[in-house]
């Protein structure tokens, strides 16, 4: 039996064990209670009438990039309907509010095929198009099976998942041969999907290149900047477990030259905020969260940004900004986010998830690479008293964001000619 097969075997019966996984996340904070069913495919929206493309993006980041490509396709076709999908609070709130009229979101139901198929059934779109990587069996075979045209965008395999795909190699091929075209964001990328039995591929760059500045609430940044006054401030944004203790490790570090400093920590998961609380607390911090309201002092240390869809406002606030998921596993965050918003980058040696944004940007002096808490410090404490070094890190990071923002026209350009077709067949079966 291939291993297809024992997964959709096994994923049949997966029901009680996926109800009871939902239950667990939802008491962490991890689910949204209130669209719960969304989760069992049970849609708490009717479907629109006409033409309609599904785009998943599993989380942030793919959410944050995929926004300029919606409003392309939305823009370029009137009659067009977005459905978006994602499998997170976060990416939900994130979502929230930005996307363009005829555009709305779901989440994405557990992969059961009971759950799939009722999803499918409801929403019956005319396109699927993924971002990056999360390819969920069933979900995938069962799009195919109804001959819904699938396209792969962004995508991203990064060595690790390749090898595991490897191991798998069957039902890689099944997956990734059925998606009608493929666009990579890099050329290695490109080989790896091809060695996967992917057809139709190639390299038109990262979308995250051409996705918009993060937002920001001026009144939210008007507030924080009167709080903070002229202290000097960097944030350690979208970090992980770990990573926290090292940015304590460089905050104290950097005191003996800079007493005044305010150092600003954004975890990638906002339900740890009270434990970073405590350990820093522990570690001789004066802290505050975001979250309790509570107004930045003079003695306050560091600042937890525990809430969530404010990353665009604490980049504003800082010059100087690392980059969390660096140190080890996590494949690192997005850079380009803070380029944009005119921070000196810093990160970590694992930039798996974003290796030709991390090279473009160290081509370009864009960016400084550190493996230790002194480390950083040493290089938080060169670019506030260097203030040349700070300016070409800074324009150097701007001018890479900068000068690949057109990657969304050839996404779309690429992409056109399979969305003007499931256009017109929606039309046929319409008429």
């Amino acid at each position: 039996m291939s291993g297809l097969a024992l997964y959709r075997g096994f994923t049949k019966l997966a029901m009680p064990m996926a109800r009871l996984l939902l239950r667990r996340r939802l008491a962490k904070g991890k689910e949204d209670g209130t669209r719960i069913g969304e989760r069992e495919g049970i849609a708490s929206l009717a479907r629109p009438d006409g033409p309609m493309a599904w785009l998943h993006a599993a989380s942030v980041g793919e959410a944050q990039s995929a926004l300029v490509l919606i409003e392309r396709l939305l823009s370029e076709n009137a009659d067009l309907k977005m459905l978006v999908t994602t499998g997170t609070v976060t990416s939900a709130s994130h979502l929230k509010g930005r996307l363009p009229e005829r555009g709305f979101h779901q989440y994405l139901p557990l992969d059961c095929p009971q759950w799939v198929n009722r999803f499918l059934n409801h929403w019956q779109p005319d396109l699927a198009i993924w971002m990056e990587s999360e390819l969920w069996p069933n979900l995938v075979t069962e799009t195919m099976r109804r001959e819904i045209p699938a396209l792969l965008v962004n995508a991203r395999m990064s060595a690790s998942s390749f090898r595991a795909w490897r191991r798998m190699d069957g039902m890689a091929k099944h997956l990734i041969s059925g998606f009608r075209l493929c666009l990579a964001q890099t050329e290695d990328q490109v080989v790896r999907l091809q060695q996967l039995g992917a057809r139709n591929v190639s390299c038109v760059g990262n979308l995250k290149y051409s996705a918009a500045p993060l937002a920001v609430d001026e009144p939210d940044l008007e507030a924080l900047q009167s709080e903070i006054g002229a202290r000097s401030v960097w944030v350690a944004a979208s970090t992980h477990d770990g990573e926290e203790v090292l940015v304590s490790n460089a905050h104290t570090a950097l005191l003996s030259d800079i007493p005044e400093l305010l150092t600003i920590i954004v975890p990638r998961h906002p339900s740890r905020a009270a434990q970073i609380e405590t350990m820093l607390s522990q570690r001789g911090h004066n802290c505050i969260r975001r979250s309790t309201g509570k107004r930045i002092e003079l003695d306050t240390a560091i600042y937890i940004a525990d809430t969530l869809g404010e990353l665009g406002l604490f980049y504003r606030l800082a010059r100087i900004a690392y980059i969390g998921g660096s140190m080890a596993r996590h494949g690192g965050h997005n850079p380009l986010e803070a380029a944009q918003l005119g921070c000196a980058v810093i990160h970590g040696p694992d930039m798996e998830n974003f290796l030709s944004v991390a090279a473009a940007l160290a081509s370009n002096q864009g960016s400084a690479v550190v493996g230790t808490a002194q480390e950083l410090s040493r290089a938080v404490r060169d670019l506030f008293e260097d203030r040349d070094l700070l300016a070409r890190q800074t324009e150097g990071a701007a001018a890479v964001a900068e000068t690949n923002r057109g990657v969304v026209d050839r996404v779309y350009a690429a992409i056109a000619p399979a969305v003007n077709e499931a256009l017109r067949r929606s039309g046929d079966a319409g008429a």
